[in-house]
């Protein structure tokens, strides 16, 4: 696991390019924002957000209450409150994304293509399952059945990310390795 300071350096470096071309971009749609400062920078809630998904715990409260809270106390002294930290977590949803594909490496030739199942909720379940109801679909890997979505990812020989896709279960993998190799090669 990265360190949290490493991590919100590369993090405050994309936000000290992103932030402001974003406000740009909202102010020409003619949103009406606020503009008052949170206690937490965005740069902070997206480094304590991709610390959790490096980190080895399952459940973001505990996560957050022991290590944010607790441990890295001082890395985050205006740490708000659990409840308060997850009606945030929307807001980052667009600039987590955009950083993302700016983590992507460059394509050197060799890539690695591979899927994997995400389940929106156990088989046994699926006839009355409502949330992705038009989304999600009864797909099958070497495991058994499932309902609800691949994710595709195409790494290079040195192991970065070169691109990401999410498709429906029943979405052939041939289908979908075909359309992230072009995108992959479309940066050589």
């Amino acid at each position: 696991m990265t360190s949290p300071e490493l991590l919100f350096c590369a993090v405050d470096d994309f936000c000290q390019v992103f932030e402001p071309q974003w406000q740009q971009q909202l102010l020409a749609s003619k949103q009406n924002r606020r503009c008052r400062p949170g206690s937490l920078s965005l740069s902070e809630i997206m480094t304590i957000l991709i610390a959790f998904h490096q980190s080895h715990y399952r459940n973001f409260k505990y996560f957050y209450l022991i290590n944010v809270r607790h441990y890295w106390r001082g890395a985050f002294p205006r740490a708000v409150s659990y409840q308060r930290f997850v009606e945030w977590m929307p807001s980052t949803l667009v600039p987590l994304c955009v950083y993302l594909q700016y983590c992507y490496g460059q394509c050197t030739g060799i890539s690695f293509i591979d899927a994997t199942s995400i389940k929106v909720c156990h088989n046994r379940r699926i006839s009355q399952h409502r949330v992705f109801d038009r989304h999600a679909a009864r797909g099958k890997t070497s495991v058994g059945w499932f309902f609800g979505f691949k994710l595709h990812l195409v790494i290079n020989d040195r192991g970065e990310l070169l691109n990401v896709k999410v498709t429906p279960g029943n979405t052939d993998d041939i289908e979908s390795k075909e359309w992230v190799k072009t995108q992959s090669e479309k940066r050589l």
